[in-house]
Protein backbone atom coordinates (compact mmCIF):
# COMPACT_ATOMS: atom_id res chain seq x y z
CA UNK A 1 0.00 0.00 0.00
CA UNK A 2 1.25 3.49 -0.86
CA UNK A 3 2.68 5.35 2.33
CA UNK A 4 0.69 7.43 4.66
CA UNK A 5 2.00 10.92 4.67
CA UNK A 6 3.35 12.04 8.25
CA UNK A 7 1.98 14.83 10.22
CA UNK A 8 4.33 17.45 10.44
CA UNK A 9 4.63 17.44 14.10
CA UNK A 10 6.03 16.18 17.27
CA UNK A 11 2.78 14.49 17.78
CA UNK A 12 2.22 10.90 16.46
CA UNK A 13 -1.20 10.34 15.72
CA UNK A 14 -1.28 6.32 15.25
CA UNK A 15 -5.08 6.06 15.83
CA UNK A 16 -5.62 7.63 12.15
CA UNK A 17 -2.87 5.79 10.44
CA UNK A 18 -4.40 2.35 12.09
CA UNK A 19 -7.54 3.47 10.65
CA UNK A 20 -6.95 4.20 7.35
CA UNK A 21 -5.18 0.78 7.16
CA UNK A 22 -8.11 -0.73 7.86
CA UNK A 23 -10.24 1.24 5.23
CA UNK A 24 -7.09 0.06 3.02
CA UNK A 25 -8.53 -3.61 3.27
CA UNK A 26 -11.82 -2.84 2.04
CA UNK A 27 -13.00 -1.59 -1.45
CA UNK A 28 -12.72 1.28 -2.73
CA UNK A 29 -15.52 3.66 -2.96
CA UNK A 30 -16.65 6.45 -5.00
CA UNK A 31 -16.92 9.30 -3.89
CA UNK A 32 -18.20 12.81 -5.28
CA UNK A 33 -16.16 15.43 -4.18
CA UNK A 34 -18.65 18.65 -3.99
CA UNK A 35 -16.82 21.53 -5.13
CA UNK A 36 -13.11 21.29 -4.66
CA UNK A 37 -12.18 24.32 -6.12
CA UNK A 38 -8.98 25.59 -4.14
CA UNK A 39 -5.71 23.11 -3.80
CA UNK A 40 -6.98 21.74 -0.14
CA UNK A 41 -9.70 20.24 -0.88
CA UNK A 42 -8.38 18.85 -4.38
CA UNK A 43 -5.69 17.87 -3.12
CA UNK A 44 -7.13 15.46 -0.23
CA UNK A 45 -9.38 13.97 -2.67
CA UNK A 46 -6.54 13.08 -4.82
CA UNK A 47 -4.08 11.66 -1.91
CA UNK A 48 -7.70 9.36 -0.60
CA UNK A 49 -7.12 8.32 -4.21
CA UNK A 50 -3.70 7.94 -4.41
CA UNK A 51 -4.18 5.74 -0.98
CA UNK A 52 -6.27 3.45 -2.82
CA UNK A 53 -9.73 4.39 0.00
CA UNK A 54 -11.62 6.59 -2.78
CA UNK A 55 -12.23 6.72 -6.23
CA UNK A 56 -13.27 10.73 -6.88
CA UNK A 57 -15.66 12.43 -9.05
CA UNK A 58 -15.07 15.99 -9.08
CA UNK A 59 -18.10 18.31 -9.24
CA UNK A 60 -18.31 21.69 -9.87
CA UNK A 61 -17.56 24.24 -12.72
CA UNK A 62 -14.92 22.23 -14.92
CA UNK A 63 -12.90 25.37 -16.15
CA UNK A 64 -12.24 26.35 -12.57
CA UNK A 65 -11.31 22.98 -11.03
CA UNK A 66 -8.71 22.09 -14.21
CA UNK A 67 -6.94 25.87 -13.63
CA UNK A 68 -6.63 24.73 -9.78
CA UNK A 69 -5.37 21.19 -10.86
CA UNK A 70 -3.05 23.37 -13.26
CA UNK A 71 -1.84 25.48 -10.88
CA UNK A 72 -0.80 23.23 -8.17
CA UNK A 73 0.73 20.81 -10.13
CA UNK A 74 -2.40 18.01 -10.03
CA UNK A 75 -2.78 15.73 -12.53
CA UNK A 76 -7.20 14.82 -13.02
CA UNK A 77 -6.77 13.66 -16.23
CA UNK A 78 -8.20 9.83 -15.38
CA UNK A 79 -10.53 11.26 -13.19
CA UNK A 80 -14.17 12.05 -14.26
CA UNK A 81 -16.24 15.99 -13.64
CA UNK A 82 -19.34 16.69 -13.30
CA UNK A 83 -19.93 20.44 -14.23
CA UNK A 84 -21.89 22.57 -12.51
CA UNK A 85 -22.64 26.57 -12.56
CA UNK A 86 -21.77 27.36 -9.06
CA UNK A 87 -21.16 25.80 -5.64
CA UNK A 88 -25.26 25.20 -4.92
CA UNK A 89 -25.68 23.77 -8.05
CA UNK A 90 -22.27 21.71 -7.06
CA UNK A 91 -24.24 20.31 -4.09
CA UNK A 92 -27.29 19.25 -6.04
CA UNK A 93 -25.64 17.54 -9.04
CA UNK A 94 -23.34 15.55 -6.40
CA UNK A 95 -26.47 14.76 -4.64
CA UNK A 96 -27.70 13.30 -7.97
CA UNK A 97 -25.12 11.14 -8.13
CA UNK A 98 -25.40 9.52 -4.73
CA UNK A 99 -29.51 8.80 -5.91
CA UNK A 100 -28.69 7.60 -9.38
CA UNK A 101 -25.89 4.78 -7.62
CA UNK A 102 -23.25 6.53 -9.00
CA UNK A 103 -21.17 7.55 -5.41
CA UNK A 104 -21.31 6.13 -2.29
CA UNK A 105 -20.40 9.19 -0.08
CA UNK A 106 -20.07 12.90 -0.79
CA UNK A 107 -17.40 15.07 0.47
CA UNK A 108 -17.32 18.92 1.26
CA UNK A 109 -15.02 20.63 -0.97
CA UNK A 110 -15.01 24.56 -0.99
CA UNK A 111 -18.38 25.76 -0.08
CA UNK A 112 -20.40 26.64 2.83
CA UNK A 113 -22.18 23.54 5.00
CA UNK A 114 -25.00 25.36 4.97
CA UNK A 115 -25.05 24.19 1.00
CA UNK A 116 -23.81 21.17 1.25
CA UNK A 117 -26.62 19.60 4.37
CA UNK A 118 -29.01 22.17 2.01
CA UNK A 119 -28.89 19.62 -0.99
CA UNK A 120 -28.90 16.45 1.25
CA UNK A 121 -32.09 17.47 2.97
CA UNK A 122 -34.29 18.86 0.66
CA UNK A 123 -37.35 17.02 0.60
CA UNK A 124 -37.55 16.83 -2.91
CA UNK A 125 -34.22 15.62 -4.22
CA UNK A 126 -32.34 15.09 -1.17
CA UNK A 127 -31.03 11.79 0.61
CA UNK A 128 -32.90 12.07 3.83
CA UNK A 129 -33.66 8.40 6.20
CA UNK A 130 -35.45 8.14 8.73
CA UNK A 131 -32.65 8.42 10.77
CA UNK A 132 -32.14 12.15 12.01
CA UNK A 133 -28.95 13.30 10.10
CA UNK A 134 -26.16 13.81 12.86
CA UNK A 135 -22.21 14.57 13.18
CA UNK A 136 -19.44 13.02 14.50
CA UNK A 137 -16.36 14.06 15.65
CA UNK A 138 -13.53 10.87 15.51
CA UNK A 139 -11.02 12.83 17.89
CA UNK A 140 -7.28 11.82 18.01
CA UNK A 141 -6.16 12.82 21.21
CA UNK A 142 -2.23 11.82 21.85
CA UNK A 143 -1.62 10.19 25.13
CA UNK A 144 -5.43 8.72 24.93
CA UNK A 145 -5.21 5.17 24.37
CA UNK A 146 -8.67 4.93 21.95
CA UNK A 147 -10.51 7.13 19.42
CA UNK A 148 -13.01 9.11 20.94
CA UNK A 149 -15.98 10.06 18.95
CA UNK A 150 -17.89 13.14 19.96
CA UNK A 151 -21.62 14.21 18.62
CA UNK A 152 -23.38 16.44 17.97
CA UNK A 153 -20.95 19.02 17.44
CA UNK A 154 -22.12 20.53 14.24
CA UNK A 155 -25.18 19.60 13.03
CA UNK A 156 -27.88 19.50 15.25
CA UNK A 157 -27.61 22.88 17.67
CA UNK A 158 -30.08 21.94 20.85
CA UNK A 159 -31.23 18.31 19.94
CA UNK A 160 -34.48 16.40 21.86
CA UNK A 161 -34.53 14.00 23.33
CA UNK A 162 -36.04 11.96 20.55
CA UNK A 163 -33.41 13.40 18.28
CA UNK A 164 -30.73 11.88 20.74
CA UNK A 165 -32.08 8.84 20.29
CA UNK A 166 -30.53 9.06 16.72
CA UNK A 167 -27.25 10.79 17.21
CA UNK A 168 -26.79 8.21 19.83
CA UNK A 169 -27.76 5.37 17.36
CA UNK A 170 -25.47 6.95 14.50
CA UNK A 171 -22.31 6.93 16.73
CA UNK A 172 -22.87 3.53 18.04
CA UNK A 173 -23.45 2.11 14.08
CA UNK A 174 -20.17 4.03 13.24
CA UNK A 175 -17.94 2.83 16.06
CA UNK A 176 -19.13 -0.75 14.73
CA UNK A 177 -18.48 0.27 11.25
CA UNK A 178 -14.98 0.92 12.58
CA UNK A 179 -14.05 -2.18 14.21
CA UNK A 180 -14.81 -1.31 17.94
CA UNK A 181 -15.53 -4.20 19.33
CA UNK A 182 -17.35 -2.95 22.81
CA UNK A 183 -19.07 0.51 22.23
CA UNK A 184 -19.21 2.40 25.61
CA UNK A 185 -21.34 5.68 25.56
CA UNK A 186 -21.02 7.97 27.98
CA UNK A 187 -23.93 10.82 27.87
CA UNK A 188 -22.18 14.02 29.19
CA UNK A 189 -23.24 16.69 31.38
CA UNK A 190 -21.63 18.79 34.37
CA UNK A 191 -22.49 16.43 36.87
CA UNK A 192 -22.62 12.57 37.28
CA UNK A 193 -26.50 12.75 39.24
CA UNK A 194 -29.65 13.49 38.04
CA UNK A 195 -30.77 17.23 38.54
CA UNK A 196 -34.55 18.00 37.97
CA UNK A 197 -32.59 21.77 37.31
CA UNK A 198 -30.37 20.71 34.47
CA UNK A 199 -31.91 19.17 32.21
CA UNK A 200 -29.36 17.34 30.46
CA UNK A 201 -29.30 14.75 33.40
CA UNK A 202 -32.86 14.33 33.54
CA UNK A 203 -32.34 13.43 29.42
CA UNK A 204 -29.18 11.21 29.67
CA UNK A 205 -31.29 9.06 32.47
CA UNK A 206 -34.18 8.86 30.00
CA UNK A 207 -31.94 7.47 27.27
CA UNK A 208 -30.15 5.19 29.63
CA UNK A 209 -33.34 3.51 30.42
CA UNK A 210 -34.43 3.68 26.73
CA UNK A 211 -31.06 1.86 25.96
CA UNK A 212 -32.23 -1.10 28.41
CA UNK A 213 -35.77 -1.50 26.61
CA UNK A 214 -33.71 -1.80 23.86
CA UNK A 215 -34.82 1.69 21.77
CA UNK A 216 -31.49 1.96 21.70
CA UNK A 217 -29.48 -1.14 20.49
CA UNK A 218 -25.73 -2.04 20.33
CA UNK A 219 -23.77 -0.25 23.06
CA UNK A 220 -23.21 0.16 26.77
CA UNK A 221 -24.80 3.59 28.08
CA UNK A 222 -24.30 5.27 30.79
CA UNK A 223 -25.32 8.57 32.13
CA UNK A 224 -24.85 11.40 33.24
CA UNK A 225 -21.59 11.68 33.65
CA UNK A 226 -19.34 14.36 33.77
CA UNK A 227 -16.02 14.62 31.47
CA UNK A 228 -13.44 13.78 33.70
CA UNK A 229 -15.32 10.94 34.92
CA UNK A 230 -16.58 9.60 31.18
CA UNK A 231 -12.68 9.15 30.55
CA UNK A 232 -10.51 9.31 33.54
CA UNK A 233 -10.73 5.91 35.80
CA UNK A 234 -8.84 7.38 38.22
CA UNK A 235 -12.13 10.64 38.79
CA UNK A 236 -14.61 7.68 38.09
CA UNK A 237 -13.03 5.77 41.21
CA UNK A 238 -12.57 8.94 43.25
CA UNK A 239 -16.16 9.54 42.51
CA UNK A 240 -17.21 5.80 43.32
CA UNK A 241 -18.73 4.97 39.87
CA UNK A 242 -19.49 1.25 39.22
CA UNK A 243 -20.10 1.19 36.00
CA UNK A 244 -18.48 -0.35 32.65
CA UNK A 245 -18.44 2.96 30.81
CA UNK A 246 -17.42 5.33 33.68
CA UNK A 247 -13.43 6.17 32.46
CA UNK A 248 -13.41 3.94 29.65
CA UNK A 249 -16.35 5.95 27.45
CA UNK A 250 -15.28 5.68 23.88
CA UNK A 251 -18.53 7.63 22.34
CA UNK A 252 -19.14 10.85 24.25
CA UNK A 253 -22.63 12.14 23.58
CA UNK A 254 -22.46 16.11 24.24
CA UNK A 255 -25.65 17.69 25.57
CA UNK A 256 -26.01 20.46 22.95
CA UNK A 257 -24.04 21.79 19.46
CA UNK A 258 -22.16 24.36 21.59
CA UNK A 259 -20.67 21.98 24.35
CA UNK A 260 -20.18 19.80 21.61
CA UNK A 261 -18.02 22.40 19.48
CA UNK A 262 -16.18 23.70 22.37
CA UNK A 263 -15.27 20.31 23.79
CA UNK A 264 -14.15 19.07 20.38
CA UNK A 265 -11.84 22.51 19.86
CA UNK A 266 -10.41 22.12 23.05
CA UNK A 267 -8.69 18.94 22.17
CA UNK A 268 -7.65 20.01 19.13
CA UNK A 269 -5.86 23.39 20.03
CA UNK A 270 -5.10 22.36 23.89
CA UNK A 271 -4.37 18.69 23.59
CA UNK A 272 -3.58 18.99 19.89
CA UNK A 273 -5.69 16.21 18.76
CA UNK A 274 -7.01 16.12 15.22
CA UNK A 275 -10.71 15.80 14.73
CA UNK A 276 -11.83 13.45 11.53
CA UNK A 277 -15.52 14.09 10.74
CA UNK A 278 -18.56 12.79 9.23
CA UNK A 279 -21.89 12.64 8.88
CA UNK A 280 -24.56 10.38 9.19
CA UNK A 281 -27.67 9.19 9.08
CA UNK A 282 -28.44 10.28 5.12
CA UNK A 283 -28.28 7.54 2.49
CA UNK A 284 -24.67 7.58 2.01
CA UNK A 285 -22.01 9.10 4.19
CA UNK A 286 -20.80 12.30 4.29
CA UNK A 287 -17.49 13.76 4.66
CA UNK A 288 -16.95 17.10 6.18
CA UNK A 289 -13.65 18.36 6.67
CA UNK A 290 -12.44 22.19 7.37
CA UNK A 291 -9.94 23.96 5.25
CA UNK A 292 -8.12 24.31 8.73
CA UNK A 293 -7.77 20.27 8.57
CA UNK A 294 -4.06 18.89 8.21
CA UNK A 295 -3.79 15.98 5.46
CA UNK A 296 -4.19 13.07 8.10
CA UNK A 297 -7.54 14.62 9.36
CA UNK A 298 -8.39 14.62 6.27
CA UNK A 299 -7.58 10.93 5.43
CA UNK A 300 -8.99 9.83 8.53
CA UNK A 301 -12.33 11.09 7.66
CA UNK A 302 -12.15 9.52 4.19
CA UNK A 303 -11.24 6.30 5.85
CA UNK A 304 -14.00 6.26 8.03
CA UNK A 305 -16.89 7.06 4.89
CA UNK A 306 -14.69 4.16 3.83
CA UNK A 307 -15.55 1.68 6.37
CA UNK A 308 -19.27 2.95 6.41
CA UNK A 309 -19.87 1.73 3.19
CA UNK A 310 -18.46 -1.04 3.76
CA UNK A 311 -20.43 -1.71 7.08
CA UNK A 312 -23.82 -1.07 4.73
CA UNK A 313 -22.46 -3.54 1.79
CA UNK A 314 -22.31 -5.95 4.55
CA UNK A 315 -25.60 -5.15 6.55
CA UNK A 316 -27.69 -4.96 2.90
CA UNK A 317 -26.22 -8.38 1.92
CA UNK A 318 -26.76 -10.26 5.26
CA UNK A 319 -30.59 -9.13 5.03
CA UNK A 320 -30.99 -10.40 1.42
CA UNK A 321 -29.88 -14.00 2.48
Amino acid sequence: MPDIPARPSSVTHDKYERLIRAAQTEAIIKVAVVHPCDDVSLGGALEAARLHLVEPILVGPEQRIRDIALASGFDISKLEIVGSQHSADSAVKAVELVSAGRAEALMKGSLHTDELMGAVVSRQAGIRTARRISHCFIMDVPGHPDALIITDAAVNIAPTLDDKVDIIQNAIDLAHAMGVAEVRVAILSAMETVNAKVPSTVEAAALCKMADRGQITGALLDGPLALDNAISPEAAAIKQIVSPVAGRANVLVVPDLEAGNMLAKSLSFLAQADAAGIVLGARVPIILTSRADSLLTRLASCAVAVMVAAARRKSAAASIR
